[in-house]
């Protein structure tokens, strides 16, 4: 799957904006759900994507990203079985039942607060994300625990929505 977005920050400026602002800095939410097709083994036209999740409850027209909720909406409309998952220690099986998964979370370095989509799906080497990281430049393994490498990051406020394939 070489067509997947490892690194926003990577998307050219002009390039696909989300909202008022570059995908650099707020497009994780379509990039997840993006990513998350791709792993579904479905594709998309991107700025369709980013025009259709701008409709679907962005916040701030998408100045300040994509609702937590909106991903799963998507989904749904599409005709994916989603269900969200609001406990962490019920992650890891949950996601390992699941074809793909897209996660929200809430992050926090000193003064500095922020939240990121990432998809992600079981692997037999464990669990692999997407658009991780600020310099990511491939999949990114988590290990063998969602819930373990959740913890050891310190996210917190998350949110799992897993994705099943269309009947």
């Amino acid at each position: 799957m070489d067509d997947l977005i490892y690194c926003q920050r990577n998307i050219p400026p002009r390039e696909h904006p989300y909202g008022l602002r570059p995908s650099a800095k707020t497009g994780c939410g379509w990039i997840a759900v993006y990513n998350a097709l791709r792993l579904l083994g479905y594709t998309t036209d991107i700025d369709g994507l980013i025009r259709y999740l701008l409709r679907l409850l962005p916040l701030i027209h998408g100045t300040f990203g994509t609702s937590f909720w909106a991903p799963a909406l998507c989904f749904r409309n599409w005709g994916f079985p989603v269900k969200l998952v609001f406990n962490p220690r019920r992650y890891d099986r949950a996601a390992r039942e699941a074809d793909a998964c897209v996660l929200f979370y809430h992050w926090r370095r000193k003064l500095r607060f922020g939240a990121h989509f990432v998809a992600l799906r079981h692997t037999p080497q464990g669990f692999v994300g997407y658009n991780t990281y600020r310099n990511s430049t491939g999949p990114d393994r988590y290990g063998g625990s969602l819930y373990a490498f959740l913890r050891r990051q310190g996210w917190f406020g998350t949110v799992l929505i897993t994705i099943r394939q269309k009947s």
